[in-house]
Protein backbone atom coordinates (compact mmCIF):
# COMPACT_ATOMS: atom_id res chain seq x y z
CA UNK A 1 0.00 0.00 0.00
CA UNK A 2 1.11 3.35 -0.95
CA UNK A 3 2.25 5.64 1.61
CA UNK A 4 -0.28 8.17 0.59
CA UNK A 5 -3.27 5.47 1.16
CA UNK A 6 -2.15 4.64 4.35
CA UNK A 7 -2.60 7.97 5.38
CA UNK A 8 -5.96 8.51 3.90
CA UNK A 9 -7.05 5.72 5.84
CA UNK A 10 -5.82 7.03 9.06
CA UNK A 11 -8.31 9.89 8.45
CA UNK A 12 -10.76 8.50 7.06
CA UNK A 13 -13.28 9.70 10.49
CA UNK A 14 -11.94 12.48 10.22
CA UNK A 15 -12.35 13.64 6.41
CA UNK A 16 -16.00 11.80 6.58
CA UNK A 17 -16.68 14.38 9.33
CA UNK A 18 -15.77 17.54 7.21
CA UNK A 19 -18.19 15.32 4.50
CA UNK A 20 -21.02 15.55 7.09
CA UNK A 21 -20.24 19.14 8.39
CA UNK A 22 -23.08 21.30 7.92
CA UNK A 23 -21.15 23.59 6.66
CA UNK A 24 -19.98 21.54 4.03
CA UNK A 25 -23.78 20.09 3.31
CA UNK A 26 -25.35 23.79 3.53
CA UNK A 27 -23.14 24.61 0.41
CA UNK A 28 -23.94 21.84 -1.25
CA UNK A 29 -28.01 22.03 -0.47
CA UNK A 30 -28.33 25.84 -0.28
CA UNK A 31 -29.27 25.98 2.99
CA UNK A 32 -25.95 27.76 5.03
CA UNK A 33 -26.65 31.09 5.56
CA UNK A 34 -24.42 33.61 3.50
CA UNK A 35 -23.04 35.42 6.44
CA UNK A 36 -21.35 32.00 7.33
CA UNK A 37 -19.86 31.79 4.01
CA UNK A 38 -18.78 35.37 3.57
CA UNK A 39 -16.81 35.18 6.73
CA UNK A 40 -15.62 31.75 4.84
CA UNK A 41 -14.22 33.71 2.01
CA UNK A 42 -12.42 36.06 4.44
CA UNK A 43 -10.59 33.51 6.29
CA UNK A 44 -9.38 31.72 3.54
CA UNK A 45 -8.19 34.52 1.83
CA UNK A 46 -6.15 34.86 4.78
CA UNK A 47 -5.28 31.21 4.91
CA UNK A 48 -4.66 31.06 0.87
CA UNK A 49 -2.10 33.91 1.17
CA UNK A 50 -0.38 31.53 3.80
CA UNK A 51 -0.41 28.34 2.06
CA UNK A 52 1.06 29.94 -1.12
CA UNK A 53 4.54 30.57 1.03
CA UNK A 54 4.43 27.27 2.34
CA UNK A 55 4.33 26.01 -1.53
CA UNK A 56 7.05 28.58 -2.10
CA UNK A 57 9.21 27.39 0.65
CA UNK A 58 8.07 23.51 -0.98
CA UNK A 59 9.93 25.34 -4.06
CA UNK A 60 13.05 25.72 -2.25
CA UNK A 61 13.47 23.14 -0.61
CA UNK A 62 13.15 20.59 -3.48
CA UNK A 63 15.99 18.26 -4.75
CA UNK A 64 15.78 18.83 -7.85
CA UNK A 65 14.62 22.06 -10.72
CA UNK A 66 11.97 20.21 -12.14
CA UNK A 67 9.84 19.76 -8.65
CA UNK A 68 11.33 23.53 -7.60
CA UNK A 69 9.44 24.66 -11.13
CA UNK A 70 6.12 22.31 -10.29
CA UNK A 71 6.14 23.42 -6.80
CA UNK A 72 6.51 27.60 -7.45
CA UNK A 73 3.61 26.76 -10.09
CA UNK A 74 1.81 25.50 -7.39
CA UNK A 75 2.14 28.57 -5.83
CA UNK A 76 1.34 30.72 -8.49
CA UNK A 77 -1.93 28.59 -9.20
CA UNK A 78 -3.08 29.65 -5.49
CA UNK A 79 -2.45 33.13 -6.02
CA UNK A 80 -4.13 32.68 -9.46
CA UNK A 81 -7.27 31.03 -7.66
CA UNK A 82 -7.72 33.44 -5.31
CA UNK A 83 -7.83 36.17 -7.65
CA UNK A 84 -10.23 34.22 -10.03
CA UNK A 85 -12.64 32.30 -7.48
CA UNK A 86 -12.14 34.72 -3.77
CA UNK A 87 -12.23 37.53 -5.30
CA UNK A 88 -15.05 37.18 -7.84
CA UNK A 89 -16.87 35.94 -4.64
CA UNK A 90 -16.11 38.76 -2.96
CA UNK A 91 -17.64 41.24 -5.15
CA UNK A 92 -20.44 39.32 -4.97
CA UNK A 93 -20.44 39.28 -1.32
CA UNK A 94 -19.53 43.40 -0.93
CA UNK A 95 -16.40 42.55 0.88
CA UNK A 96 -13.84 43.41 -1.53
CA UNK A 97 -12.12 46.46 -1.18
CA UNK A 98 -10.23 47.79 -4.22
CA UNK A 99 -10.02 44.25 -5.54
CA UNK A 100 -8.61 43.15 -2.34
CA UNK A 101 -10.28 40.69 0.37
CA UNK A 102 -9.39 42.64 3.73
CA UNK A 103 -8.52 40.56 6.74
CA UNK A 104 -6.50 42.39 9.19
CA UNK A 105 -8.10 40.18 12.57
CA UNK A 106 -8.14 36.13 11.52
CA UNK A 107 -9.65 34.26 13.24
CA UNK A 108 -8.23 32.07 15.83
CA UNK A 109 -8.32 28.62 14.03
CA UNK A 110 -7.32 30.39 10.94
CA UNK A 111 -4.43 31.55 12.72
CA UNK A 112 -3.61 28.07 14.28
CA UNK A 113 -3.97 26.31 11.37
CA UNK A 114 -1.64 28.71 9.09
CA UNK A 115 1.06 28.52 11.99
CA UNK A 116 0.59 24.58 11.56
CA UNK A 117 1.83 24.89 8.24
CA UNK A 118 4.24 27.05 8.05
CA UNK A 119 5.95 25.92 11.28
CA UNK A 120 5.90 21.94 9.67
CA UNK A 121 7.38 23.80 6.44
CA UNK A 122 10.11 25.64 7.82
CA UNK A 123 11.12 22.97 9.88
CA UNK A 124 11.07 20.04 7.61
CA UNK A 125 11.75 18.64 4.60
CA UNK A 126 9.71 18.73 1.30
CA UNK A 127 7.87 16.06 2.32
CA UNK A 128 6.70 17.35 5.67
CA UNK A 129 5.76 20.87 3.48
CA UNK A 130 3.62 18.53 1.29
CA UNK A 131 2.25 16.90 4.06
CA UNK A 132 1.22 19.84 5.73
CA UNK A 133 -0.66 20.96 2.52
CA UNK A 134 -2.01 17.98 0.87
CA UNK A 135 -5.25 17.59 2.95
CA UNK A 136 -6.36 20.68 1.88
CA UNK A 137 -5.94 20.02 -1.85
CA UNK A 138 -7.07 16.35 -1.58
CA UNK A 139 -10.19 16.46 0.77
CA UNK A 140 -11.24 19.60 -1.13
CA UNK A 141 -11.08 17.39 -4.43
CA UNK A 142 -13.23 14.91 -2.68
CA UNK A 143 -15.88 17.22 -1.15
CA UNK A 144 -16.13 18.03 -4.93
CA UNK A 145 -16.24 14.74 -5.81
CA UNK A 146 -19.15 14.07 -3.47
CA UNK A 147 -21.10 16.18 -4.45
CA UNK A 148 -20.76 17.24 -7.63
CA UNK A 149 -24.50 17.28 -9.20
CA UNK A 150 -25.65 19.25 -6.12
CA UNK A 151 -27.95 22.00 -6.79
CA UNK A 152 -27.59 24.75 -4.33
CA UNK A 153 -29.89 27.09 -6.44
CA UNK A 154 -27.12 29.29 -4.99
CA UNK A 155 -25.01 30.89 -7.78
CA UNK A 156 -21.79 31.17 -5.49
CA UNK A 157 -22.27 27.99 -3.57
CA UNK A 158 -22.51 26.15 -7.29
CA UNK A 159 -19.30 27.89 -8.57
CA UNK A 160 -17.63 26.67 -5.21
CA UNK A 161 -18.66 22.87 -5.74
CA UNK A 162 -17.81 22.88 -9.46
CA UNK A 163 -14.03 24.35 -9.01
CA UNK A 164 -13.45 21.89 -6.54
CA UNK A 165 -15.22 18.89 -8.89
CA UNK A 166 -13.01 20.04 -11.84
CA UNK A 167 -10.31 18.00 -13.56
CA UNK A 168 -7.70 20.74 -13.67
CA UNK A 169 -8.27 20.40 -9.75
CA UNK A 170 -7.49 16.94 -9.84
CA UNK A 171 -4.65 17.25 -11.66
CA UNK A 172 -3.32 18.90 -8.97
CA UNK A 173 -4.10 16.96 -6.59
CA UNK A 174 -2.99 13.94 -8.12
CA UNK A 175 0.57 15.70 -8.73
CA UNK A 176 1.33 16.38 -5.01
CA UNK A 177 -0.05 12.59 -4.11
CA UNK A 178 2.39 11.16 -6.61
CA UNK A 179 5.25 13.74 -5.09
CA UNK A 180 4.26 12.61 -1.66
CA UNK A 181 4.73 9.10 -2.47
CA UNK A 182 7.58 9.43 -4.42
CA UNK A 183 9.24 11.47 -1.25
CA UNK A 184 8.07 8.53 1.26
CA UNK A 185 9.81 5.94 -0.74
CA UNK A 186 13.23 7.70 0.51
CA UNK A 187 12.11 8.53 3.47
CA UNK A 188 13.48 7.18 7.06
CA UNK A 189 11.02 6.16 9.51
CA UNK A 190 11.29 8.65 11.74
CA UNK A 191 10.45 10.95 8.62
CA UNK A 192 7.62 9.49 7.98
CA UNK A 193 6.52 9.27 11.66
CA UNK A 194 6.88 13.32 11.15
CA UNK A 195 5.25 13.31 8.15
CA UNK A 196 2.12 11.30 9.35
CA UNK A 197 1.77 13.57 12.32
CA UNK A 198 1.64 16.92 10.07
CA UNK A 199 -0.92 15.06 7.56
CA UNK A 200 -3.40 14.00 10.24
CA UNK A 201 -2.93 17.54 12.40
CA UNK A 202 -3.44 19.07 8.62
CA UNK A 203 -6.88 16.96 8.60
CA UNK A 204 -8.00 17.61 11.85
CA UNK A 205 -7.47 21.34 11.01
CA UNK A 206 -9.38 21.55 8.20
CA UNK A 207 -12.51 20.12 10.34
CA UNK A 208 -12.26 23.22 12.28
CA UNK A 209 -12.59 25.55 9.67
CA UNK A 210 -15.29 24.62 8.88
CA UNK A 211 -16.47 24.74 12.56
CA UNK A 212 -14.79 28.59 13.04
CA UNK A 213 -16.68 29.56 9.22
CA UNK A 214 -20.03 27.96 10.57
CA UNK A 215 -19.84 29.16 13.80
CA UNK A 216 -18.48 32.58 12.99
CA UNK A 217 -16.03 31.91 15.23
CA UNK A 218 -14.13 34.89 17.31
CA UNK A 219 -11.28 35.47 20.09
CA UNK A 220 -12.87 35.25 23.23
CA UNK A 221 -11.01 38.00 24.86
Amino acid sequence: MKFSQQLRQKVDAIWEASFEHPFVKGVADGSLPLECFTYYVKQDSFYLSKFAQAQSIGAAKALDFYTTGQMAHHAKSTFDAEHMLHEGFAKELGISVDGKIENEDPAPTAVAYTNHILAASYKGSLGEVIAAILPCYWLYWEIGEKYKGSTPGVPIYQKWIDTYGDEWFETLVNEQIDRLDAWAEQASEAEKKRMESIFIKSSKYEYMFWEMSYTLEKWPV
